[in-house]
């Protein structure tokens, strides 16, 4: 399928191919309709030619025109029922459209079309329910069986939900649950609801009158009657489940699905529910909890949340338990996608494959056009293979939609995907000349839309046609374009895109531009203004001279106020007679058709405000080791009031000239407390913040020394490994000259072996942050301590880490080592893993060594690089795919860990078994005569095994490529030629042969020839004495006997047979035959030369062109053409003229007659009517304009006759399509 089109400024025309027809819409498989609303039950299709639709009902033929309700849109295949005269449930069943065209049938789902349902609740009163307070207590619902089930909730008469607790909530099935009642729970207003969504209808059922029993006031009553007390008293126990029953349940749910599990206990006091899984977590994204923790609620379920799951309600006198057993199966979903759309060139080869899976595993079944592959016409390019259908060097007419089903217990999934055979050339359909336009180093693409059939490959040259663009900075996509990564000036110019393929070349040009960046070399700056005055903000901007950038001023991201006070300048903003609403944050946006740079400033306005003065008079009081009081004066605010104080420090002793914040103070105060650590010698400076902004910073203050002290920290970060198999390097991150607390920081290291109980061993480190332990044994744990220390004591006590020595290799191979050879070409290695004390170090994973020693059927040696795979980890198995079949294969294992590999295990060998063979070397054709040929050929290079013989396939091809009856032998194994008797004269036969070893037969190669025609050619030989005449010639195209005429009596003459092949092979002459005619004595006359015979055969031709003249005058007069007679006399009701002006073909006839032809249309039934005449001039019109979309559907344009073109076509669109969508389906399709 493709579409062509050319565009200087317009669209010039279009060319469409055919399509096998493709459902793009559809109802949904469970269709639940209104039964107030008149039913539409949805099929479009699209295709070329427009596909006709028929529908089944019920797995039977739903004849339409039959039913007066129900109507099929025109141009479209959707049912429209008219529910006014009958009622919807009558139109209840399975519901499937075909759409199909001359290439293929496409069918839907199955569509079950049920009308919803909201019968009404029993209106029955309900007894009251009079409980004794602290029991427990459901409440039924039951509503009355809906389609779709309706939703559930209690009210009262006042339409006001019922209060849910712990103790009291409804449950999935909708009925209320009281773990146990209180006196509050007497009403006699406990309403339930059923919502039914589809019809936005709400049923109530009657209310439900619940009493408690005040327990107090019965002992009260008792106690004066009888003088006792406390004769009934609420019963505190454990809790017990009132759903579900039982210590276990069991719950199915579907894979996609949610999945709510459900536990309700009664218990006084109330029961609180928790949740567990056996074995696992919840998946923390998926999982909620609802219901005051009595349901559990996982979405999208997957087959991991199959198991066992807990729930316990628990109060203070004891706990209940409940398992409930998940299990998960699935309706059948796509692995790897529905199968996708096929277009094929003839010759080529595809495949379709329809991956599913489900649980149970589902089954799958193919169609072709709607009838099952099995009961479709046999095509040898067409190969089932479980769940995938290969095409093998398909040809022109093999177009076809395929149906898969793939179904299980739990559901179904229908995909149609059609395989279009087409051969067309290359076309290209980004617009000629066309200029694009990028900024400079910025990426440019440059497109190079194309279809064809075969799929064209895309070159592309620069300027000229000299070199392929390849490699920097050229990277070509597969969809053809061309992408330039970074440009450069030097990028520009014309750029050719060749597309080509086996049926031809197309070339276009196109041109890109290279452009200087956008940029603001005059950014506006942060201003701060007083009320009243004038602010000016610059955006001046660099640009490329072609392009004419545009400039747009935001406030605080909004437009710009709608006040004759801004003035927008060529580069800048003026505000006038500025305000405090004035305030905030201005953009200058500056952009041209390719980019864009921006640039923002602050505004602050004041009222003839200013930055304070910095503060004065620091004093140092209240002076301690830790801390000390900070005294200042503040500045002149300038009619700001100060908001904050700054407090910094420098560290003269450290880190002298660097000042760093310590702290911050409110405006309203002039000390502060300072906490300070040892060994320091701090000078404080302090600044003041207004609105304007920060003051200058006050003098220093005096120098204030803090004492030294022992370390309040310990370094952090300890870590413990090894550089060499006897060592183990301690390090850590050391202190800071601030931590140091004192003189001559030092670090006191300490390490003993973890599984050593014994004595620290203890160094001292100083200037330096790490230790080396030399002597130590491999790869043994180690217990890790550093702490700080100075000439003012120790640090706090350390904490202990952790660590290992150096490693070493490892000393031991992998034991029990067998391969199992799981298939021809796969075989799986088994070890026991080495223990980890072998190992010394840490364990990285195992590598398989494996090379190919030999193959079987050939005993000399065959060299093989060794190929290695590694597993990672723990493992004591791995596959080694990709194996050779029929081979000799040795390999052994080997541990490695961080220092390197381990030794090898014993070399292994096992042989892998024989296989399916290569395809023959070569197959050539030998010997071609009239009836037979010969074929040799050389057996397989990759043989695989032993060779058991060969199969043999060949069928003629005519002159339309189409294949006839196929032919097949056997041939055994040592055979390496063989000729075929009884073959057809000038013929072109097709062979296909394959070799095949016990695992089956191998790929097969083809070839193809011709056997020869036969010409006999004789030559008339004269009278002894006179020169020889030239050959003449007969042809007798096959025959085994030829008469020969005109021969004179008298003469001899040389008769010979000539086998004539194709293509310019030479002539096959037969042995030469001498035939002498007997002289015989005849009176006959010639009557071809009597000159009567002459006289009557030209009057016979006078009167004839007479006659012809006559004709040709009366049909100039208003003659009926015969096609116009024939359509004329074969009016079909059904068919409607066409006019020009929807793009269908309107009239055709003289000046005198002027009733339009008929056009056509698709019935509703999916037949198609047509004239009796086969030479309609419907063949031969122009039909309307088309588009495609991106599934790959063409609509289009023909121009002239189409010999393929259907009969009967429906009305179609004629509205140009969208050039740029064109493109972008076309990329799409290809």
């Amino acid at each position: 399928m493709i579409l062509l089109f050319c565009q200087c400024v317009s669209m010039v025309g279009f060319l469409i191919l055919s399509q096998p027809p493709t459902i793009t819409h559809q109802s949904p498989k469970d269709y639940i309709i209104d039964p107030r609303e008149n039913i539409i039950i949805h099929c479009e299709a699209k295709g070329k030619p427009h596909p006709s639709f028929s529908w089944t009902r019920n797995g039977t033929h739903f004849d339409i025109d039959q039913d007066p309700n129900v109507h099929m849109r025109p141009h479209s295949g959707t049912l429209v029922v008219d529910i006014s005269r009958e009622k919807a449930e009558h139109f209840e069943g399975i519901y499937q459209c075909t759409a199909r065209n001359k290439h293929g049938t496409a069918v839907s789902n199955n569509i079950v079309v049920r009308q919803s349902r909201s019968p009404l609740w029993s209106k029955d009163k309900i007894k009251p329910i009079v409980v004794q307070e602290g029991v427990s207590l459901i409440l039924p619902c039951r509503p009355p069986a809906g389609l779709p089930p309706p939703i559930i909730f209690w009210m009262d008469n006042n339409f006001q939900r019922l209060p849910q607790s712990s103790r009291v909530s409804q449950a999935l099935n909708g009925d209320l649950y009281f773990s146990n009642v209180l006196r509050e729970d007497s009403r006699n207003d406990y309403i339930c609801y059923a919502r039914f969504p589809h019809t936005q209808t709400i049923q109530q059922k009657q209310p439900i009158t619940v009493k408690v029993l005040n327990l107090d006031a019965i002992n009260d009553t008792m106690a004066a009657l009888y003088n006792d007390t406390d004769l009934f008293s609420v019963e505190e126990r454990k809790p017990t489940f009132l759903i579900p029953s039982g210590p276990s349940s069991s719950k199915m749910v579907l894979r996609g699905h949610v999945l709510e599990l459900e536990c309700i206990a009664e218990g006084l006091p109330t029961p609180e529910i928790s949740w567990t899984k056996v074995s696992s977590d919840f998946p923390a994204q998926r999982t909620s909890t609802l219901h005051y923790q009595k349901t559990l609620r996982i979405v999208n379920v997957s087959e991991s949340d199959e198991g066992d799951y807990h729930c316990t309600a628990r109060n203070q006198f004891g706990s209940a338990h409940h398992t409930i057993r998940v299990t998960v199966k699935a309706a059948p979903y796509w692995i790897s996608g529905a199968p996708r759309n096929l277009v094929l060139a003839p010759g080529e080869n595809g495949v379709l494959t329809c991956r599913a899976s489900g649980t149970p595993k589902p089954s799958i079944t193919w169609a072709m056009n709607g009838i099952p592959i099995e009961n479709s016409p046999k095509d040898l390019s067409r190969k089932v293979e479980d769940d995938t259908i290969i095409f093998t060097d398909v040809q022109t007419g093999s177009s076809a939609v395929y149906q898969c089903n793939i179904s299980n217990d739990y559901g179904y999934l229908l995909a149609n995907a059609f395989v279009n055979v087409l051969s067309e050339p290359p076309r290209v359909l980004t617009p000629a000349n066309k200029v694009y336009q990028v900024i400079k180093n910025h990426q440019a693409l440059i497109d190079c839309a194309s279809f064809g059939s075969p799929i064209p490959k895309i070159k592309w040259f620069k300027d000229s046609r000299s070199s392929i663009l390849v490699g920097e900075p050229y990277i070509l996509h597969d969809n053809g374009t061309l992408e330039i990564h970074i440009a450069q000036a030097q990028n520009s110019g014309k750029y050719i895109c060749v597309a080509q393929n086996v049926l031809g070349i197309y070339e276009n040009h196109v041109y890109l531009e290279v452009k200087e960046p956008t940029r603001i070399l005059k950014q506006p700056e942060y201003k701060v203004i007083q009320r009243g005055r004038t602010v000016m903000f610059e955006c001046k901007v660099k640009h490329d001279p072609s392009l004419f950038p545009t400039m747009t001023w935001l406030k605080d991201d909004g437009e710009l106020p709608d006040d004759e006070r801004f003035t927008v300048g060529s580069d800048s903003l003026t505000i006038t007679d500025v305000t405090e609403n004035d305030a905030g944050v201005y953009t200058c946006i500056r952009n041209t058709s390719l980019d864009v740079d921006t640039a923002s400033a602050e505004l602050t306005v004041v009222g003839m405000y200013f930055r304070p003065d910095p503060p004065s008079d620091l004093e140092l009081t209240d002076k301690k080791q830790r801390s000390v009081q900070l005294t200042w004066t503040p500045g002149d605010e300038h009619n700001s009031p100060i908001q904050k104080f700054l407090i910094q420090y420098e560290d003269l002793l450290h880190h002298r000239g660097h000042w760093h914040n310590l702290t911050e103070v409110p405006g309203t105060k002039t000390t502060a407390h300072l906490k300070l650590s040892p060994y320091v010698h701090y000078s404080f400076r302090v600044l003041a913040l207004n609105t304007v902004g920060f003051s200058h910073p006050s003098l220093p203050s005096k120098i204030y020394r803090t004492d030294p002290a022992a370390p309040d920290e310990n370094p952090t970060g300890v870590q413990g490994f090894g550089t060499e198999h006897d060592n183990l390097v301690i390090s850590w991150k050391p202190l800071s000259g601030l931590q140091s607390n004192g003189p001559r920081l030092h670090y006191r290291v300490m390490w003993r072996q973890k599984a050593v109980d014994g004595e620290w061993t203890t160094v001292t480190v100083a200037n330096n942050s790490k230790f080396v332990v030399s002597g130590t044994p491999t790869f043994v744990p180690y217990e890790l301590k550093v702490q700080a220390v100075n000439d003012h004591g120790v640090g706090p006590e350390p904490a202990i880490f952790h660590g290992y020595s150096g490693e070493d290799l490892p000393v031991a191979a992998p034991e029990n080592v067998q391969a199992v050879v799981l298939n021809s070409t796969l075989a799986e290695v088994h070890w026991d893993p080495v223990p980890q004390k072998l190992i010394r170090g840490y364990l990285k994973g195992y590598k398989v060594y494996y090379w190919k020693e030999r193959s079987l059927h050939k005993h000399n040696p065959h060299h093989v690089e060794k190929q290695i795979l590694s597993f990672s980890g723990n493992h004591s198995h791995g596959m080694l795919p990709g194996l050779h079949p029929f081979s000799l294969y040795s390999f052994n294992v080997r541990v490695y860990n961080g220092k390197g590999e381990g030794p090898p295990s014993p070399t292994q060998q096992f042989e892998m078994p024989e296989g399916v063979p290569g395809a023959p070397t070569s197959l050539t054709v030998t010997n071609p005569n009239l009836d037979s040929l010969t074929l040799e050929w050389s057996p397989p290079h990759d043989r695989n095994g032993h060779i058991t013989g060969y199969t043999l396939k060949y069928q003629p091809v005519n002159n339309s490529n189409e294949l006839g009856p196929v032919e097949e032998l056997a041939l055994p194994a040592n055979e390496t030629s063989v000729t075929l008797l009884n073959l057809k004269y000038s013929t072109r036969y097709r062979f296909y042969l394959n070799a095949k070893t016990v695992r089956g037969a191998g790929p097969a190669i083809s070839q193809e020839a011709f056997t020869p025609s036969n010409v006999p050619v004789f030559m008339n030989v004269p009278p002894a004495g006179e020169g020889e005449e030239e050959w003449q010639k007969e042809f007798v195209n096959g025959s085994r006997n030829v008469m020969l005429k005109g021969l004179k009596g008298g003469l001899s003459y040389r008769v010979r047979l000539v086998a004539k092949g194709h293509h310019d092979q030479p002539l096959h002459h037969s042995e030469e035959l001498l035939v002498t005619v007997p002289a015989v004595a005849s009176r006959q006359v010639d009557i071809a030369t009597q000159g009567w015979f002459i006289g009557l055969m030209c009057a016979i031709a006078l009167l004839i062109l007479i006659l012809l003249i006559i004709c040709f005058i009366q049909r100039n007069k208003g003659g009926k053409y015969p096609v116009k007679e024939k359509e004329d006399a074969h009016t079909d009701p059904e068919f409607q003229p066409m006019k020009e002006d929807d793009c269908t073909f309107g009239e055709y006839s003289d000046n005198e007659d002027h009733k339009p032809l008929k056009g056509s249309r698709t019935p509703s039934n999916g037949t198609v009517k047509r004239d009796d005449s086969d030479d309609s001039l419907v063949d031969y019109g122009e039909g309307g304009d088309g588009q495609f979309n991106e599934d790959g559907s063409f609509i289009g344009q023909y121009s002239g006759k189409s010999a393929s073109r259907d009969i009967a076509e429906g009305h179609e669109s004629s509205e140009a399509p969208s050039p740029i969508n064109a493109m972008n389906s076309l990329n799409s399709f290809v």
